[in-house]
């Protein structure tokens, strides 16, 4: 979850400044989702494997009316072996739904309640399970699926997104929210795992807020693309990402890790059939000057770039996001 300066012929000195502090704020903040953004990191597709063997008992207003997010606590399991373990011990709890890095499997009917979080919560949550991972890409990987998994159930009961944390009426739950607004259990995941993994691998901790905001775009880019609140489906509707453009004047040279990132035609995930290019292709290296004649702000607030390697405004334009740049001149 990057400090920039750009200078343009319409931008004052004190809005350069204040649009660095806020950018430097914003990327410790939320590193795990800026890491999401940059890397393009899309969902798995759900899995349909509901076991008959669960009970089938209906939730207090026939539908779910949020979402509770749970993580295993076990980090030696995978979700294979959790989900065997849950088949064999359904009488003490279960839950509807296994998340890790690859995988989203559905095992209990979500339009039946589940045991895990205890009364009252299992009477009105659908509730799933993360299951522990081992690297900075799995668990983005991870938290990507289970932000997807939380906004399609959302969508899929007619739910707005609504944080619980704030005063317990929400719709989008942490085990510890339960615990603390509900009652009936004493559990706080996934609010270790979390900030454990955003420390490890992220140098910051990550929190069940940075989260939720990440359930909450992509809530959204749901409800834009119009997708079927019905059945799970395997082909999702591709959502494409809002961009707002500026025109720009200015330079930048190539920064220390630009190689973790590739030139497009146009911004990432802005519109269909966008094409990328190696970076051998244009004789790149650290230090290199680049010309920015565009600047391509995503509704996620993250910044791409337009540039040529020429002063010639007749070059070839590629476009690149913020990070690999040194803005900084």
């Amino acid at each position: 979850m990057k400090k920039r300066t750009i200078l343009t012929a319409v931008c004052s000195l004190s809005f350069a400044v204040l649009g660095l502090l806020s950018a430097t704020n914003t990327t410790h903040a939320s590193s795990v989702n800026d890491y999401i953004a940059s890397k393009n990191i899309g969902h798995s597709t759900i899995t349909s494997s509901i076991w008959s063997g669960f009970p089938k008992n209906k939730y207090r207003n026939g539908k779910p009316e949020g979402v509770v997010v749970h993580e295993t606590a076990n980090p030696n399991s995978t979700i294979y072996n959790e989900i065997a373990y849950m088949k064999k011990n359904y009488s003490a709890a279960f839950v509807h739904t296994f998340v890790d890095a690859s995988r989203i499997i559905n095992i209990a009917n979500t339009n039946y309640l589940a045991w895990g979080a205890g009364y009252p919560a299992n009477a009105r949550y659908v509730q799933f399970e993360q299951v522990r991972v081992h690297s900075k890409s799995a668990f983005a990987h991870e938290i990507a699926n289970a932000a997807y998994y939380t906004a399609y159930i959302l969508n899929r009961y007619g739910l707005t997104p609504n944080d619980a944390a704030y005063d317990g009426k929400g719709t989008v739950w942490s085990h510890g929210a339960v615990s603390k607004y509900l009652g009936g259990t004493n559990h706080t995941d996934p609010t270790a795992y979390y900030s454990s993994m955003g420390k490890t691998y992220f140098g910051a901790s990550y929190t069940f807020a940075q989260f939720y905001q990440l359930v909450k775009t992509t809530y959204d880019n749901l409800q834009t693309s119009g997708s079927a609140h019905g059945a799970i489906t395997s082909s999702v509707k591709k959502s494409y990402d809002q961009v707002s453009y500026a025109s720009a004047d200015s330079q930048a040279l190539l920064g220390d890790n630009y190689k973790s990132y590739r030139l497009y035609n146009h911004v990432k995930n802005s519109r269909a059939n966008v094409k990328k290019y190696a970076w051998s292709s244009v004789a790149a290296k650290v230090g290199k000057k680049v010309y920015i004649d565009n600047i391509g702000t995503k509704d996620n607030g993250h910044d791409w770039y337009r540039i040529r390697f020429s002063s010639d405004t007749n070059a070839k334009k590629y476009w690149v996001y913020g990070a690999a740049l040194n803005l900084e001149q």
